[in-house]
Order: structure tokens, then C-alpha cells, then sequence
């Protein structure tokens, strides 16, 4: 079994996630790639010798790029705040790694497309962090998708509704800050439901949208501020990035729908979810219940049709692999290793991990398009990836 050195860059939530996927993967999948994570990377020194004894690294380092050119590093992991993520792919492209990058993946498609320019330039194998469509009940709907089950699909309806940004108070992180964030909740959570329409109903064709700010300012963090969780001083600053975006969507295909995203809904703790219709049936997920799926068939005896629910287990994607009884259930941590097992697999079998960079791109082509209706009030086209 080859054996690959991985470098993480970035301490933080995501850091951990990555962390804890890639301990357990061997375990859970006997992975088909042995992996050592050699060694982890953090601007603050405290924050990555603490990591490195935390999270099982050999080695932690403050610099990145003298960890990405190091000749005995396989994989560099990118889980840091977005306004790095292209300076640090297109650096480990270039020197030949396979890279894992969080989402979103750029801050602009410009820099998407440089990404991924310099990836298709050395042939190294790309993903990117959309870590919910690897969920088996996700994966589950798309086969019924595929299969006819549902028949021609006529509307889809994304969601993805969360609630840490609804109190004003809450402090000024970068996830509020243009410069580092690219865009707010669109960029944070709604690409998920992007890549989640992609995937299960095809290429979006053009949008129409709404994007609103609901809180112009917040209080600055006082002291180390980590994520979501953090004091706030007294003094303010300007959030200049969007707080919710709601769009109607045409597809290439023909079917219709809507994205709604935001992060000021109380009650909504991490709501990313979907209903697509179709001419036989309907698939419903919602992530909150993330092991069940929801279906209606046409043909269904009417003394028992409507909505039925069914769990993902040992006949779906992976649950050979995971747990042998359906309802025994899968969590975070348990998709995160998927996503890790599906980019390793990718890699020993030298083909394109999904999704990719070219998927990333077009990804940030449809949010660019969102924010810029959001500006215009029009109906925005979004280019397509020639192939």
C-alpha cells in the first residue's frame, strides 16, 4: 500500500475536522492510500505546537510555504480562512501535491480558475471541501434520481438555513469581513446547496436574486477569537458582506427552483436541505435528520401514499463500510472521513476526485452570478466550463 505525508495548513474547526477524518479513514475504510499526517501549520506558534499534540501531527511549522515545496509531502490539506486558499493551492499545485482545499473554494472565480490552471498544469488530483454531498442519504437520492425513480425532474428547492448570525451582538469574525471572506453566507453555506444541485439536478443556467445585509455592524472581538465563539469589545465594525440570499435558479436542462440561504434565522441551527420534484415522485432531505430521507412515489398504493421515510444503511453508498444495521446512523466526523476516503480512492486510482477544482470553479461562478443579480435586479447568466 503506498504511503502519502500529509500537511495540514490551518488549527482551527475545520483543522480539527480534517484531523479527526483522517485518523479514523484507515479505520473505518481500510483506505486504499496509508497516510501520515507529518505535519501542521498555524501562524500562531502556540496554536500549532498545541495542534500537533492534539491532533496527532508529527511536526507543526508557522510558515506554509516552506512546508508545501518540503520533497517529503504528499497532500497539503488547506483549512484556513478563504483569502488564502488560492495562494496556498496554486503553491502546492505548482510543486506537485495533491491538494485538499475547504470551501469556498476562492475568493473570486479569477482566482478559482488560477487554481485550478495550475493543477491541470502538473495533473495533481483536486477537492474541494463539500463535505455534505458525501452524506449516504444525499448519495441515497441520487441514485433514486439517477434510476428514474422519481421520473423527470420538474423543480428542486435548496435550502440551507442557520442561526449564529442572527444576534447583533454577536462579534465581527472574518466570516463578516469582505476582505478575508469574499462574500458572507452565500460563500459560507450556500455554496453547499449549490454543489448539492449540481450534483443531484444538473448545471445552473442563470439566476435571479435577492441579497440582503440585515446587521450593518457588529462589535469587534475582543482578544483571540475562534470561529464563532468569542468576546466582543465595545468598539464596532462594518459588516460589508451579505447575510441572506434568496434566488431563483434556471437549469440547463429545464427544471426550475429556488436557493434560500441565510444565517439570521433563530431556531435554524445547521438546516441544509433540498426538495426536488419530479413526474413520479419527490426526494426530501434535511441534514438535521441527516441518516433519513424522505420519499413520495406515484405508484404508491393510495391507502398508503405520501411521504414515507427511509434510512441509509448497509445497501447504500459506503454502509458496507461504515455500520452493518440501517438507523444505527452516521454523524459529521463520519462524512468528513468519506469525503477523505472518496479523495485518497481518487488518488490511487489516479482519477478525478469529485468535486474537483473544475467543480469549485463553476461553483463560484453561480455565486458570483447571485451577488451580482443581487446588485442588478436582473436575471444573471452564468458562464459553463468548456469540456
Amino acid at each position: 500500500m503506498e504511503k502519502l505525508n500529509v500537511a495540514m495548513i490551518g488549527t482551527g474547526f475545520m483543522g480539527k475536522a480534517h484531523s479527526i477524518a483522517t485518523a479514523v479513514v484507515p479505520m473505518l475504510f481500510g483506505a486504499p492510500i496509508e497516510i501520515e499526517r507529518r505535519v501542521i501549520v498555524d501562524v500562531e506558534e502556540t496554536l500549532a505546537k498545541n495542534a500537533a499534540k492534539n491532533y496527532g501531527f508529527s511536526e507543526y511549522s508557522t510558515n506554509w510555504r516552506e512546508v508545501v515545496e518540503r520533497p517529503d509531502i504528499d497532500i497539503v490539506d488547506i483549512c484556513t480562512p478563504n483569502d488564502t486558499h488560492a495562494a496556498i493551492a496554486i503553491a502546492a499545485a505548482k510543486a506537485g501535491k495533491h491538494v485538499m482545499c475547504e470551501k469556498p473554494m476562492a475568493m473570486s472565480v479569477a482566482e478559482a480558475e488560477e487554481m485550478l490552471a495550475a493543477a491541470k498544469k502538473t495533473g495533481v488530483v483536486t477537492m474541494v471541501s463539500y463535505n455534505y454531498r458525501h452524506t449516504p442519504a444525499l448519495q441515497m437520492a441520487k441514485r433514486l434520481i439517477d434510476e428514474g425513480r422519481i421520473g423527470k425532474l420538474l423543480t428542486f428547492r435548496g435550502y440551507y438555513l442557520q442561526d449564529w448570525g442572527a444576534d447583533p451582538k454577536a462579534p465581527l469574525s472574518w466570516r463578516f469581513n469582505k476582505a478575508k471572506a469574499g462574500s458572507g453566507t452565500l460563500g459560507d453555506i450556500g455554496t453547499h446547496v449549490i454543489d448539492a444541485a449540481r450534483l443531484l439536478v444538473g448545471e445552473v443556467e442563470a439566476v435571479n436574486s435577492i441579497v440582503k445585509t440585515f446587521v450593518p455592524e457588529r462589535p469587534l472581538p475582543a482578544g483571540h477569537f475562534f470561529g464563532q465563539r468569542g468576546e466582543a469589545s465595545k468598539e464596532m465594525g462594518k459588516v460589508d458582506v451579505d447575510d441572506h440570499a434568496l434566488t431563483m435558479i434556471k437549469f440547463t436542462n429545464g427544471v426550475f427552483g429556488t436557493i434560500e440561504v441565510t444565517r439570521n434565522a433563530y431556531g435554524h441551527h445547521n438546516q441544509l436541505g433540498f426538495e426536488i420534484a419530479g413526474t413520479c415522485g419527490t426526494i426530501a432531505f434535511d441534514y438535521q435528520r441527516l441518516n433519513e430521507l424522505r420519499v413520495a412515489f406515484a405508484d404508491d398504493a393510495p391507502d398508503a401514499f405520501g411521504f414515507r421515510t427511509i434510512y441509509s444503511g448497509p445497501n447504500q453508498p459506503y454502509g458496507d463500510l461504515l455500520w452493518p444495521v440501517a438507523g444505527m446512523g452516521q454523524g459529521y466526523i463520519d462524512i468528513k472521513s468519506i469525503e477523505w476516503y472518496n479523495f485518497l480512492k481518487a488518488i490511487a486510482e489516479k482519477k478525478p476526485a469529485a468535486p474537483n477544482f473544475e467543480d469549485g470553479v463553476q461553483i463560484e461562478r453561480v455565486a458570483e452570478a447571485i451577488l451580482a443579480s443581487g446588485e442588478s435586479g436582473a436575471w444573471e447568466k452564468v458562464p459553463q466550463l468548456a469540456h
